[in-house]
């Protein structure tokens, strides 16, 4: 199976947004991030691609099908931002529900995570913090022995110490190369650490699906002053703007645009960095 998950022309229209034509995969054994500002249609996207709100155009192929019936559904542990579970339940009880919604649900595992976590087995969810919820959320999603994980602002509540365990067990659930994650994060320090590829959508379309490593590595910032600016070759320029006391312009290639003007300071980008100046930029392109 070359991909976990295939999105091709993905299309849903709703009164005030268009998400667009949406295409990118998840290969399998990688984790790829989804990136993009508030309605940028991430959630949007994850909710057609499983289903939950009715597609208007495009094929979405889950594990080389695409029919997404219980069986499929059966290996696609999902987590979404908010409350995942009725709250009048406990985890104790939750346990009991999924055996009977999952036949692959596997408790020793479930009650390992709950010890790991360090979530009490009989308090009801409604007593539970943010973090915690979350926490028991992904411990279910990786019980009943799921091949896609897909993640929605999952470690958005979380303090930095869990949602760093957390990134640990996503990195080891991948290391079989069998398992394959999507994770949607405004926390771009989280997918710096772990995704293997980073798609961006910005209003509604993917604006670039790219290896992490090469936007890492290879893209760069240029700062200088207004003259400096001047002097720059704008169709070298992804996008740029101007900032209080300087200019800041998007490249692709670090290395060569050093060579090319050597005097100019040219630093590394985050991928925060990249998607602020897309979403804030002028000279797109």
């Amino acid at each position: 199976m070359k991909n976990a998950l295939e999105i091709s022309g993905l299309t849903k229209t709703y009164p005030d947004f268009v998400l667009d034509h949406i295409s990118f995969t998840v290969p399998s054994g990688s984790i790829v991030g989804l990136i993009g500002e508030n309605g940028a249609g991430k959630s949007t996207t994850i909710n057609a691609a499983l289903g939950l709100v009715q597609k208007e155009d495009g094929v979405v192929s889950v594990l080389d099908r695409e029919e997404l019936d219980g069986d499929i559904k059966e290996q696609i542990g999902v987590v979404f931002d908010g409350s995942n579970y009725p709250e009048i339940l406990s985890p104790r009880k939750l346990n009991r529900v999924m055996k009977n919604i999952y036949s692959s649900w596997d408790e020793k595992i479930y009650f390992d995570l709950l010890k790991q976590f360090s979530l009490p087995q009989d308090k009801q969810i409604k007593q539970f913090s943010k973090g915690m919820k979350m926490k028991l959320a992904i411990s279910a999603a990786l019980s009943h022995h799921s091949k896609l994980l897909i993640l929605d602002e999952a470690t958005s509540g979380l303090d930095p110490v869990v949602r760093d365990d957390i990134l640990d067990m996503l990195l080891d659930f991948v290391q079989d190369e069998e398992h394959s994650i999507l994770v949607s994060s405004h926390i771009t320090s989280d997918l710096e650490k772990i995704a293997d590829y980073i798609v961006f959508i910005h209003e509604g379309k993917v604006v670039f699906e790219m290896p992490k490593d090469e936007l890492t590595e290879q893209y760069g910032i240029i700062k200088c002053g207004a003259a400096q600016f001047e002097a720059l070759d704008k169709s070298e320029l992804i996008a740029y703007r101007k900032m209080d006391y300087e200019w800041q312009a998007l490249v692709s290639d670090r290395e060569r645009m050093q060579k090319k003007y050597p005097k100019a300071m040219i630093v590394p980008a985050t991928i925060d960095e990249i998607m602020l100046l897309y979403v804030k930029g002028e000279g797109k392109r």
